[in-house]
């Protein structure tokens, strides 16, 4: 299981990446760009990921991934149950959500490719 403990320690790592806490929820952001959110209770977790991926994502592991908000589907974003989610896979949707929301130059230097 994931808690926001391993995403907070992997997301001090990446360059540009700041957690703040808006309506008691910790998000993390890249200047204005949220690409990590977690809901209220920290059972959940939103990130940054194509949306036109979101669906295919969510077929291929329906126990794990949903949906956002109906008011949230215009967004690049999709959300997973942390219960589910190992630290593995955790690593990679975090790191490739971050990489959404930096400059190119900058996801190249930290992830090559």
């Amino acid at each position: 299981m994931v808690t926001v403990v391993d995403v907070r320690t992997l997301a001090r790592t990446l360059p540009r990446s700041s957690e703040h806490v808006i309506h008691d929820r910790v998000k993390f952001r890249v200047g204005s760009l949220v690409y990590v959110a977690f809901s209220r209770d920290e059972t959940t977790m939103g990130f940054a990921y194509p949306k036109e991926q979101r669906d295919a994502l969510i077929a291929g592991e329906p126990d794990l991934f949903f949906p956002p908000r109906a008011s949230d589907l215009r967004f690049n974003w999709v959300c997973c149950h942390l219960a589910r989610l190992d630290r593995r896979y955790m690593t990679e949707l975090v790191t490739e959500a971050w990489r959404m929301v930096v400059p190119k130059f900058l996801a190249r230097q930290r992830l090559g490719g």
